[in-house]
């Protein structure tokens, strides 16, 4: 006979208490029950919450390094003959197909939670479709812009910044795949569907990180 075990929350906070205050949407990623030892979707949520907490750090730091740097060094930002990352139509365009994916990935996440399978494959596939443009359109970008990585501050800083944002974005999609194959095991998702709901706050996460550095990168001009 399975016994229910609950771990009896021992700290100094009255962490139920405090919870119950707290939006839904931010109950997903804490464990609840007062360490409820069946609850592994709820602290699985929580343990990925303060890993992608860590992730921001990383992020924060090298975009204060950009901040730093730009306003100490805005006389002589772009070396001569050097236009920078300029907002063209294609940036934009492929900006606007990232940050739409999180439209989708959500539906599809919910669908899952609905067990309307085919929904969540094909706005799951659309989603991995919405990464992958991103990817190329970024390798594009790179490849006709006027200045490398080794070109000053500007190419540096530059290629740091969204070369490890794209890092992200492939280990988002590779996720997003792997989500997808196990979606045709059978009974595969029937008791936990942690693994969708992590991917689907990477891609949030991912998407959100794109928001900053499109805006110090291509609408903070020099």
């Amino acid at each position: 006979m399975n016994r229910r075990v609950i771990h009896i929350d021992e700290s100094p906070f009255r962490f139920e208490q405090w919870r119950r205050h707290l939006p839904n949407w931010l109950l997903r990623f804490l464990p609840s029950g007062g360490g409820n030892a069946e609850d592994h979707h709820g602290k699985g949520m929580f343990g990925f919450t303060v890993f992608l907490l860590s992730e921001s750090i990383i992020f924060l730091s090298f975009i204060f390094t950009y901040v730093a740097l730009r306003l100490t060094h805005s006389r002589n930002w772009l070396p001569p003959g050097v236009s920078g990352p300029e907002l063209s139509t294609f940036v934009i365009i492929n900006t606007v197909v990232l940050l739409s994916s999180s439209f989708v990935i959500q539906p599809a996440e919910n669908a899952l939670k609905r067990r309307k399978f085919n929904r969540f494959r094909w706005l799951w596939l659309l989603t991995i479709a919405m990464g992958t443009y991103f990817l190329i359109g970024q390798g594009i970008e790179w490849s006709k812009l006027d200045f490398g990585l080794s070109t000053g501050l500007v190419g540096s800083t530059f290629y740091v910044l969204t070369g490890f944002h794209s890092l992200h974005v492939l280990t988002g999609v590779l996720l997003q795949i792997t989500m997808l194959i196990r979606s045709f095991s059978r009974g595969n998702y029937n008791k936990s569907h942690f693994g969708v709901s992590a991917t689907t706050l990477f891609w949030h996460f991912v998407d959100g990180v794109w928001v900053i550095l499109f805006s110090i990168l291509y609408l903070w001009q020099a």
